[in-house]
């Protein structure tokens, strides 16, 4: 029979712990969620059942469908051959092989779990999550680094990449968008390793992450006013501070009016405006070419007609380019850049632009900084495993060749609660912004600084 499986409803289900030190969380998966360790037996029943399938067909057969056949074969083969293999671990099986088949193996439970962000599979044995801030580890195991590296190569193959020995680099995507980075040995000296972002299925605006303590009301007002006025926004922070959420709920408040260029390493923004351009950087084929660079994506969208153009993360030479199309005309552009602080995140940028422009001086980069950018927003993942917005700086100008920055809000820490959350406050100086003319032009003068005296 050249076979392939179906998932009984109401399949075993147990909890796999996920722990960090003394603190274990629970997410309630399959029992075949768990890799089997391969006892002689089981191996040699595997290999039975892996004889008996066409890849081919497996492949274009629904989970179901799969599961239902591979139950059927995984009993036979037992009940011929005389196995002493349980109900259970023929279950368990029949589910490994149906996932490596149609799916991405021991992953898929953490792929279907929404509460966990981030997946890091260090090699077969070491297997990490995110959960709610935290980085936890869970007892999801792989058979060998050969079935991990089977699955690194099946993601990039789904876009049209390799990843091995010779190429042991690949970034890639999932079908829903979940970002991926791969590395391969020699490189990667305990066997291949995943890491998986996971793609944010609730679309949260600037209210939701309020009700979550990731700012105050205060702090929502400013960012909804900034949005709608057309100001220049940097947003800065650390991996996994939550930029890209920062900039999806910003974003929301752009008029549906307007023609939106976004350009990105892998698509994760989730605008919702009907007119939004999507450009996605391409890297170089297997003989090292074709490779488009976002700073080549920055120049040409310049040539689309946009009203606005917003970068997914800024990392190289385009930040000159970036820079250029803040100055010229495409007002209430957003960016996300990786830095500490939102001083940092200004050196960061001169860096960047100087990738690309070696031979321009420092004031005349900094010139072009102070000019362009309006508001850093810095977002900073506390020790509580809490993300919130830590500092809102505005750009006030150069003085001799230092850039001038105000702060219109920073958190306070105050202290933690008794589940362990930090305490804080968002305060403000309550000071007139050097951008007082636009906020006059669009009518939110008045509003902005009500939000001021609110903090």
């Amino acid at each position: 029979m050249r076979t392939f499986g179906r998932r009984s409803e109401g399949a075993n289900q147990l909890p796999v712990p996920i722990s960090s030190g003394n603190e274990v969380h629970s997410v309630n998966i399959s029992a075949a969620d768990i890799a089997l360790s391969d006892s002689a037996e089981l191996a040699r029943l595997r290999t039975l059942v892996m004889e008996r399938i066409d890849p081919v067909v497996a492949g274009e057969l629904p989970h179901a469908a799969l599961r239902q056949q591979l139950d059927a074969l995984v009993h036979e083969l037992a009940s011929r051959e005389r196995m002493e293999i349980s109900a259970r671990d023929q279950s368990r099986i029949a589910e490994e092989i149906a996932r490596d088949m149609v799916g991405y193996g021991p992953l898929e439970p953490l792929l279907a779990d929404d509460t966990i962000n981030d997946i890091m599979v260090n090699g077969p044995d070491n297997v990490f999550v995110e959960v709610r801030g935290k980085l936890l580890r869970t007892n999801v195991r792989f058979r060998s680094s050969a079935q991990v590296a089977a699955i690194a190569q099946k993601i990039a193959a789904t876009v049209g990449r390799r990843v091995d020995e010779s190429s042991p680099l690949c970034d890639a995507r999932l079908l829903d968008g979940s970002r991926v980075n791969i590395v391969f040995p020699p490189l990667a000296l305990d066997g291949p390793c995943i890491s998986i972002r996971k793609f944010a299925k609730k679309r949260y605006d600037l209210g939701s992450l309020a009700l979550n303590g990731s700012m105050s009301a205060p702090v929502q007002r400013i960012l909804e006013i900034a949005s709608r006025c057309r100001l220049n926004v940097v947003i800065s922070g650390g991996t996994g501070s939550g930029k890209t959420t920062m900039l999806n709920a910003m974003s929301r408040l752009i008029d549906h009016g307007e023609r939106i260029v976004t350009i990105e390493d892998a698509a994760e923004l989730q605008l919702q405006q009907p007119h939004v351009v999507r450009l996605e950087t391409r890297h170089a084929n297997l003989e090292g070419r074709g490779e488009i660079t976002a700073r080549e994506l920055v120049r040409n969208a310049l040539r689309m007609r946009p009203d606005r153009i917003i970068v997914g993360e800024v990392r190289g030479a385009e930040a000159f380019d970036m820079l250029q199309a803040m100055n010229t005309g495409h007002d209430g552009s957003f960016c996300t850049v990786h830095a500490n602080t939102a001083r940092d995140a200004l050196t960061r940028i001169e860096n960047m632009v100087m990738m690309g422009q070696a031979t321009l001086p420092s004031r005349a980069i900094r010139t072009q900084i102070a000019a362009a950018v309006d508001l850093i927003v810095q977002i900073e993942r506390m020790r509580d495993g809490g993300r919130r917005v830590s500092q809102i700086a505005e750009i006030c100008g150069l003085e001799g060749d230092v850039i001038t920055m105000n702060d219109i809000f920073t958190f306070q820490y105050e202290g933690e609660n008794a589940d362990g959350r930090l305490r804080g406050a968002w305060v403000s100086p309550g000071m007139r912004p050097a951008f007082i003319d636009r906020l006059n032009y669009f009518g939110m003068l008045d509003s902005w600084m009500r939000a001021l005296q609110d903090s």
